[in-house]
């Protein structure tokens, strides 16, 4: 064995001038088998954690779930999750109990992911969120612990009493910092892979070519079919970040410019939204496939949301006041946030790891932070797909609204069980969700 291949097999990497990318599951190269824990038998995949956020709730009266596996009927707003019914738990019922308190987007959003009390008159303390516990215990021997997506720019201005940050960020590394949320996808698509965003605009790929060519001749067939696949997959979406640039579909510039290729533009929203959220999917889907993280969140947009739909030809109202009613436009922006969700499963389950695909070897968790536009935080949507790594029974409905213990925290600690993080509490709960 030479020191190229040893090194590869020891790191899992494949790397070129500048940059360092890691590999997916191979079935003849143990990739995962040093790297961190929980992990099953066989150095299988490792488990993650993905959460999505969508700001000011859903349609009233079509936010449901009945019955089990084939056989459960899915409200109209989680339609795009049709093909994913075995693999989703949809749970009703579930609350944050200090979400009540301040009774507007901030104070509902800033401790959705702790439960945490939120300082008011402007100060910012909230509590560690739950991504950062498992990324603090769990995320240390990846390249990134973890990765914070987000569509829309931090609101530092106070509404009422209560930071806009908090309605700006569900991540908090500490209980005054929250994680920082990259809103740029050349930007986070470059922290994937790049060692030093000063290198030049050298293609990622083209920079890993003859390491991946030299693991290439050391795999399987079946492998070499996966990693022509994974490296198209790069590329694909290296080439929309490049086409989308030219474009000027995207504020801000690329940092690996050695020279600026267009002014920056005035701070603002992405002018291409459904592009912007795409992208930010597939590189969620780059990050748990490479195992360059272990535990990345999305946030499609902040509560008391500013975005607009042109492309869904709803442009006529920001996202915000159009949650006041449910209208069928509301469903169809609705809708369209439930896509991104299924987009990314559908991805995460394409890719094989061993008997499982990454989708069973994730937990996807979809929530808001109050239940319906007219700010009911007195149960929360939540919905969580995959299977993380065969610890969550799938394909059915929990409901806890006529149960004692049905705070949001409890599901928590239920899930950081399944990461072996067994903490006493967690937020405003001691207790697990026995069903979870």
């Amino acid at each position: 064995m030479n020191r190229s291949y040893d090194r590869l097999n020891r790191r899992s990497m494949i790397r070129g001038l500048g940059v360092s990318m890691a590999l997916p599951w191979f079935e003849s190269m143990p990739v995962f088998a040093d790297v961190g824990k929980p992990k099953t038998e066989g150095g299988d995949a490792p488990k993650r954690l993905g959460v999505l956020f969508a700001g000011n709730g859903f349609h009233s009266k079509e936010w449901w779930a009945k019955g089990q596996g084939k056989e459960m009927t899915l409200g109209k707003v989680l339609a795009p999750l049709e093909s994913h019914k075995e693999k989703l738990l949809f749970i009703r019922g579930l609350y944050n109990e200090e979400a009540l308190k301040g009774n507007i987007h901030s104070s509902m959003t800033g401790n959705l992911l702790s439960g945490a009390p939120l300082a008011p008159g402007g100060e910012i303390r909230s509590g560690t969120s739950v991504d950062q516990v498992v990324a603090q215990r769990y995320g240390r021997d990846c390249r990134l612990p973890s990765l914070v997506l987000g569509c829309e720019k931090a609101n530092p201005s106070v509404h009422k009493n209560y930071s806009m940050l908090y309605s700006s960020h569900i991540s908090w590394s500490s209980p005054t910092a929250p994680t920082p949320l990259e809103v740029y996808p050349a930007l986070a698509f470059d922290r994937l892979f790049k060692n030093d965003v000063q290198l030049g605009d050298r293609s990622v790929l083209d920079a890993v070519l003859e390491d991946a060519h030299d693991v290439r001749r050391r795999v399987s067939r079946t492998d070499q079919q996966k990693l022509d696949e994974y490296l198209q997959s790069v590329r694909e979406v290296e080439q929309r970040l490049d086409r989308a640039g030219k474009r000027g579909e995207f504020q801000g510039w690329r940092p690996t410019l050695t020279e600026l290729n267009m002014d920056r533009p005035a701070d603002g929203y992405p002018q291409d939204v459904s592009e912007h959220m795409r992208l930010m999917s597939d590189i969620m889907v780059l990050a748990f496939q490479t195992d360059t993280t272990r535990v990345c969140s999305l946030k499609l947009n902040n509560d008391h949301s500013s975005l607009r739909f042109p492309h869904l030809g709803v442009d006529y109202m920001i996202h915000h006041l159009l949650s006041h009613a449910d209208t069928q436009d509301w469903l169809k922006v609705n809708q369209y946030f439930v896509e991104q969700l299924a987009y990314i499963a559908t991805k995460l389950d394409a890719i094989q790891e061993g008997e499982r695909t990454a989708l069973d070897n994730t937990m996807l968790l979809f929530c808001s932070s109050m239940l319906t536009g007219s700010h009911d935080a007195t149960q929360l949507p939540v919905v969580l797909v995959g299977r993380g790594g065969g610890t969550i029974e799938t394909g059915r409905v929990l409901d806890y609204r006529e149960k004692e213990n049905r705070k949001l925290c409890s599901l928590f600690l239920s899930l950081l069980d399944k990461f072996e993080i067994r903490l006493p509490s967690f937020g405003d709960s001691n207790e697990r969700l026995a069903e979870v």
